[in-house]
């Protein structure tokens, strides 16, 4: 996480957000509906890598988690896991999902 900050020069915001989004929740996320955890500390340590990084943004450090995530309009991941497998549950039940002949 800490090579995210060293390698842009900018301190936007907005810039470093969507970095991050980008390159690692796009990481974090990968095929999600396979390895959702349910203990609460694998919970806690995947959302702590969005936890630190959002504390790390310039003037966002004192706020709480949860402000942070409402000030960058960013949903928690674990939120972000319970929409994906409510989508892949729809996606089986209406028979939407494509499988390899």
């Amino acid at each position: 996480m800490m090579v995210l900050h060293c390698c842009f020069l900018s301190r936007n915001v907005c810039v470093l957000t969507r970095v991050f989004i980008v390159y690692v929740r796009l990481l974090v996320e990968f095929n999600s509906i396979v390895w959702s955890p349910y203990l609460k500390q694998d919970i806690n340590s995947i959302e702590s890598v969005q936890r630190r990084f959002t504390k790390r943004l310039p003037g966002f450090g004192k706020h709480t988690y949860s402000k942070r995530l409402e000030l960058l309009n960013l949903p928690s991941l674990e939120l972000r896991r319970l929409y994906f497998d409510l989508t892949w549950a729809y996606k089986i039940i209406f028979w939407l999902c494509r499988y390899a002949p």
